[in-house]
């Protein structure tokens, strides 16, 4: 899945990917830099991913970066827990690129489009 998750990545421009194998890694790799999106899976060795958001958002670094939540969890409550804890994004496993690379591009741009004051949400064309 990371590999897929990647190879769609940089198939849509984004030029520095960087793989986790597991929360404990992300961990330990999220205070190095700034990071413009972060994808993580709910169900992860070690710690899961929405301890691994929780711990984002807590974070005056990454706080607002935005995050992409795959799963292969679809009850609605798992959805809504990921939301609720700050995910910007919830895909449900299986889905194809094009799904990961138009919700990236979405959760990036209105990021962008927040910092440069355009307001929470709006992407300006």
């Amino acid at each position: 899945m990371r590999a897929f998750v990647r190879a769609t990545l940089e198939d849509s421009g984004f030029a520095d990917v960087t793989e986790a194998a597991n929360g404990f890694e992300a961990l330990r790799l999220l205070p190095r830099e700034r990071y413009d999106l972060v994808v993580t899976d709910i169900n992860m060795p070690d710690i899961h991913g929405l301890e691994l958001l929780s711990f984002m958002r807590k974070s005056d670094v990454h706080a607002t970066t935005p995050v992409i939540i795959v799963s292969t969890e679809n009850a609605q409550r798992d959805r809504e827990r990921g939301m609720a804890l700050g995910a910007n994004a919830y895909l449900t496993k299986p889905f194809d690129p094009e799904a990961l690379r138009e919700t990236a591009r979405r959760v990036v741009e209105a990021r962008r489009a927040e910092e440069s004051g355009a307001g929470p949400g709006r992407v300006d064309k």
